[in-house]
């Protein structure tokens, strides 16, 4: 990445301004803009986020905000309400106080004798979740957003269900944001004893999320509001949306071209959850030129030929050896003027022959341990790795060796025809790509509870042995599988550690399945390209503890449990400028017996220190989930300290009852 240090105007911080909000709650916010905009005003740019300012997103932060800033915006990064510096108290993600708060952050840059009058907003993730469901409620300053790593489905395409499974990361992410809420504001910005009165309110009220987000386990209104598939229209703002194939939200740039009515675009590259200007895997892209674009078409009314870029540019990954992580994926881009795009054709494969025998699903518990994580974040071993071990466990059909090369580009679906002898089951279904030395790269995977087979708001449990139809629809990719190359399809009745198990061990027998492959024509090389990567002058730090991720996989040859133990050790670093010294560690642990879907387990620890000068604070998180037949049973505990002195201590305990899941 290309460091830019001077720009065409003058950059001046407010590293906290605060901002009253109608309740008097005061949120904190960091603040760049040029240096004479009382005298020539800027739209303004807002990211409205949890993670801290000071020490959670501040490296994206420094590389980012500047640069807009330099280029002629005030970039406005806020503490949401109940986190990092910010006043108030956090029940919930994406809850009516914190979208009406960026509303009113919206309207307060607004009213500023430094603004124009035009904002805009942005994020990735929470950010780029929340700044749709903000651009839903139409404040009347809001232009544009730029939404990255998002959703526009908070049940079906989130971290909570996926084709109404449970996903193992809505017990993860609970765990996460269960310490994350839990760190305290700055002495620095919340002088006094005011930081540690904050904080203390902070730990007594802090909500663990995860019996909440169990308690629906089906699409109900808790999950449609915020959901803007609910009504796209209700989005006036200017679009641009941003994903990677290498994150779990890779479905939400076609669906937002698709269906939104204002101006609206998509990218998707190669990478992690990231930012592009520095994701991996490689090549990134000059992202923030890219936002400059939009924001100077929509915030400034420029014209910078935004209206005629392709709707969709989409990075066709070429094959290569199947590995957890990849510093870069060759490729190229491709453009499609129009999305959903007539030179998308869906050829139809039939994976079982007119009156085979059915095939019989039946996978051990243990299957998918090679699926990677949901999204990956840590530039280390969270990829899809060789898919063979997953494979052997699972039904494979194996289609014959190509004499072309072709390029899948969409979401490619399975139609099934099976029976069950459960009354609850779920389905996976994988892609492959298969080497001619037998390796075997994920392309692609979708799961479904088979109850959910015909909506998610009414599951209907299955009549066992009774044969239904199904589709199971895989996410979007876009990938090129060379001639000498196989397609696999590997359909098994368990995923795990991605989805939480059926109650009992489930057999399937498939009568029919077809493939429906959505293939374009060859790319000869890249149709569209992108600036080299820039970013202002990045955080310094000195590094205290270097980061590490490891992952480990065992089986217990004693009891046949299997067990995925992961450490993601994020490291510790001071702050130059402000000397804050913070660091964090991530423990999960995933078990299972191969014969057994309720030996289930998941526990998580986390671990956050603070420190500066005498100064010293650690918050250490725990969380455990298991189930039996009917329910999910749930306990987890804070424990804060100053020093080595215990100063705060609570326990959750919860069972939830499992309702087809």
């Amino acid at each position: 990445m290309k460091t830019v240090t001077e720009f065409p105007r003058k950059v001046v911080e407010f590293p906290d301004m605060g901002i009253v909000m109608p309740d008097g709650c005061r949120l904190s916010a960091r603040i760049w803009m040029p240096e004479d905009a009382d005298d020539n005003p800027v739209p303004a740019i807002l990211e409205h986020l949890p993670y801290r300012k000071r020490d959670g997103t501040i490296f994206r932060d420094q590389l980012t905000h500047p640069y807009f800033a330099g280029h002629g915006y005030a970039s406005i990064r806020v503490d949401m309400r109940g986190n990092g510096d910010s006043e108030g108290l956090m029940d919930d993600e994406y809850s009516e106080q914190e979208l009406q708060d960026a509303c009113d952050v919206i309207a307060w840059a607004a009213a500023q004798p430094w603004c124009n009058g035009n904002v805009g907003m942005m994020g990735i993730s929470w950010g780029g979740f929340n700044c749709l469901q903000v651009a839903a409620k139409q404040p009347p300053a809001l232009k544009a957003v730029i939404s990255l790593c998002s959703t526009v489905d908070r049940y079906a395409d989130d971290i909570h269900y996926k084709g109404g499974c449970l996903l193992l990361e809505n017990f993860g992410w609970a765990s996460t944001m269960l310490s994350y809420s839990s760190r305290p504001p700055d002495p620095l910005i919340a002088g006094g004893n005011r930081w540690r009165d904050l904080w203390l309110d902070r730990l007594e009220n802090q909500p663990f999320l995860l019996p909440l987000w169990l308690s629906h386990q089906h699409r109900d209104t808790y999950w449609m509001r915020g959901s803007i598939c609910e009504d796209f229209s209700a989005v006036h703002a200017a679009v641009l949306s941003v994903g990677g194939w290498h994150d779990g939200y890779r479905n939400t740039i076609s669906n937002l071209v698709t269906n939104i009515q204002s101006p609206v675009k998509g990218i998707v590259g190669p990478w992690i959850h990231k930012y592009p200007h520095y994701a991996g895997p490689k090549p990134a892209i000059g992202f923030l030129q890219e936002a400059l674009r939009w924001w100077d078409r929509w915030l400034k009314g420029d014209e910078t030929g935004v209206e005629a870029d392709p709707d969709y540019r989409a990075y066709v990954m070429d094959s290569v050896r199947p590995a957890r992580w990849h510093p870069e994926r060759p490729g190229r881009w491709v453009a499609e003027q129009e999305w959903p795009s007539s030179n998308i054709n869906v050829e139809a494969i039939e994976l079982i022959p007119e009156g085979a025998k059915p095939a019989i699903v039946a996978s051990p518990q243990s299957c998918g341990l090679a699926g990677g994580e949901y999204f990956p974040f840590t530039f280390g071993p969270e990829l899809p790795g060789d898919q063979r071990p997953d494979d052997a466990l699972s039904v494979c059909f194996d289609q014959a060796e190509l004499k072309e090369a072709i390029d899948i580009v969409g979401a490619p679906e399975v139609e099934v025809r099976l029976s069950s002898d459960r009354r609850q089951a779920n389905i996976a279904v994988r892609l492959c790509d298969v080497h001619p030395d037998g390796a075997s790269e994920l392309i692609s995977y979708g799961v479904l509870n088979l109850t959910h087979r015909n909506s998610h708001e009414f599951p209907e449990a299955l009549t066992p042995g009774e044969t239904v139809s199904a589709r199971v629809v895989l996410d979007q990719c876009a990938y090129r599988v060379p001639a000498g190359h196989r397609l696999r399809v590997a359909v098994s009745t368990a995923y795990w550690p991605m989805i939480w198990p059926s109650p009992e061990p489930v057999t399937l027998e498939l009568s029919a399945a077809t493939l429906k492959l959505p293939l374009r024509p060859l790319a000869n090389g890249d149709e569209v390209s992108f600036a080299e990567p820039e970013g202002a002058t990045p955080w310094a730090t000195e590094t205290i503890r270097p980061a590490n991720s490891e992952r480990h996989i065992d089986r217990n040859e004693k009891t046949g449990v299997v067990t995925l133990s992961i450490n993601d050790d994020f490291g510790e670093l001071r702050d130059v400028a402000h000397g804050l010294v913070h660091g964090s560690i991530a423990r999960e642990t995933w078990a299972i017996h191969p014969d057994d879907p309720l030996s289930a387990t998941g526990s998580t620890h986390w671990t956050q220190t603070f420190s500066r000068s005498e100064w010293a604070v650690r918050t250490e998180t725990v969380a455990d989930m298991r189930s039996d037949a009917q329910d999910f049973i749930l306990s987890a505990r804070i424990e804060a300290y100053e020093g080595d002195k215990l100063v705060f201590e609570r326990d959750f305990k919860q069972t939830i009852p499992r309702a087809l899941v």
